[in-house]
């Protein structure tokens, strides 16, 4: 029997957008708003969904309280008042979009939850703008 437990959690970071190797024209075309060189702000939200089998023994797919843990370490602590372009070397050379950082969430977490367990990341950015990536 499988099941998928989550975890939501929220982070609060600055970023701008763009592509280094474009003109500032091209980037302000191409990004908008989001291309503001003094950056700007978004309340992420997020939700780690984890499905796998129910442990006959404990009866859980995950312990969550672990699971917030892991969050609260890998990515909170990580991306939580931060500028991700500047402080977070996950955004040094990759374009913070609400896309690339689900990845990047992934990819932190997916180290750390057991193998056999499938990881499913959503991101809010906004309440209408967000990614899903169950990785590759």
């Amino acid at each position: 029997m499988r099941v998928t437990v989550c975890r939501n959690s929220d982070f609060n970071a600055a970023h701008q957008l763009l592509n280094p190797d474009w003109t500032p024209e091209k980037n302000r075309e191409v990004f908008g708003k989001c291309f503001n060189p003094n950056y700007h702000g978004h309340n992420y939200k997020l939700t780690v969904k984890v499905t796998g089998e129910v442990d006959p023994e404990t009866g859980y797919v995950m312990d969550l309280k672990k699971l917030d843990d892991l969050i609260r370490l890998e990515i909170h602590d990580r991306f939580d008042h931060r500028n991700l372009n500047l402080d977070c070397t996950e955004f040094k050379t990759l374009n913070p979009t609400v896309e690339n950082i689900s990845v990047v969430i992934w990819n932190l977490l997916r180290k750390k939850i057991n193998a056999g367990h499938e990881l499913t990341i959503v991101l809010y950015e906004t309440e209408r703008n967000f990614a899903e990536f169950r990785g590759a």
